[in-house]
């Protein structure tokens, strides 16, 4: 082949080359990849992880990848186990021992979703050396990814036999989180805080005082962090699925509008049904009312002795599926 020919294909390649690369697909680019970091409340008690999975996907954000070095699948449900909640963990331990990069490296994520400081108000560490914890796994976020978003939650209310200033503690770690994130929050780099302690009661939705129970607990954590993680899934494309079921009624909105479990729920003053769950079809509308006439409970929150009866809208209700309903 003379110079003339070679120079001629090489000047054709050069054109062409754009069209031969790969180019990644629409949906890879769109993936939100989020780092759920906590402690047990994350990792093997964390099982508001799949209720938040399975929210982020019947609200139009499927692109979003759970990451992590653990995997916890002991949840109802389909969902993305990755995560990096590690039971009996302290934010001081993993900060002193410079756990996280390693972390970081291995999974690459956009937005971190941090609850942490439990083990640490146990153990009697103090709030500024947890808030300086925070700090340096902040800095190794960013020296990994400099756009990393972060969640960082105000934590859940404690009552533990054997530590009556646990909660005291707490309530001083969450005083102190809203000037430690709008200290350290920026433009490029968010620091937002959520309040995961009101309205969450040790004493009726933990298992021990400490770790969420599956029934309240996980649902109120879930209902929390959902509002907050969906603005900044930016790189995703929501989609609209469809605002009805098969049967007519409309999809809830949250998992936590069916605390019964049953596939329905209750919102806006009327039944709803959780996508994907048992009343995902056209089966018949459940009654409003049980077989003995009274109105059956929006929520088993109302219901507080577990008896089957609760209290709403100035009348006694019945916990569907409990020993009152018959």
């Amino acid at each position: 082949m003379t110079k003339k020919w070679c120079y001629a294909l090489i000047a054709f390649l050069a054109i062409l080359a754009p069209y031969l690369l790969v180019q990644p697909s629409a949906s890879a680019a769109a993936s939100t990849r989020v780092m759920l970091l906590g402690d047990s409340i994350t990792g093997s008690n964390g099982c508001w992880r799949s209720l938040l999975w399975q929210h982020l996907q019947s609200s139009g954000y499927p692109n979003v990848d759970f990451v992590g070095t653990l995997r916890n699948p002991y949840c109802s449900g389909t969902f993305d186990v990755d995560n990096e909640g590690h039971g009996g963990f302290l934010a001081t331990g993993i900060a002193d021992g410079n756990l996280l990069p390693g972390w970081l490296s291995a999974t690459r994520p956009n937005v971190v979703v941090m609850m942490l400081g439990t083990n640490d108000v146990w153990s009697n560490k103090g709030t500024p050396a947890i808030l300086n914890a925070y700090s340096k796994l902040l800095a190794q976020m960013r020296a990994n990814n400099p756009d990393v978003k972060v969640l960082v939650a105000q934590i859940l209310p404690m009552a533990p036999a054997g530590c009556g200033n646990c909660n005291a503690n707490v309530q001083s770690l969450n005083a102190g989180i809203p000037g430690w994130a709008a200290t350290n929050s920026t433009s490029r780099s968010p620091v937002r805080v959520v309040d995961q302690y009101t309205g969450f009661n040790p004493a009726q939705d933990t298992v021990d005082g400490v770790h969420p129970n599956d029934t309240t607990g996980i649902r109120k954590i879930e209902a929390r962090f959902f509002p907050a993680l969906t603005p900044l899934l930016g790189t995703t494309t929501p989609t609209s699925p469809s605002p009805t079921a098969p049967n007519g009624y409309p999809y809830c909105t949250s998992a936590a509008s069916d605390p019964d479990g049953d596939g329905w729920g209750w919102e806006n003053n009327r039944s709803c049904v959780v996508r994907g769950g048992r009343a995902d079809s056209g089966s018949p509308t459940p009654s409003a009312t049980a077989p003995n006439g009274y109105p059956y409970c929006a929520s088993t929150g109302s219901d507080p002795d577990g008896d089957g009866w609760g209290w709403e809208n100035n009348r006694s209700c019945v916990v569907r599926g409990s020993q009152a309903d018959h």
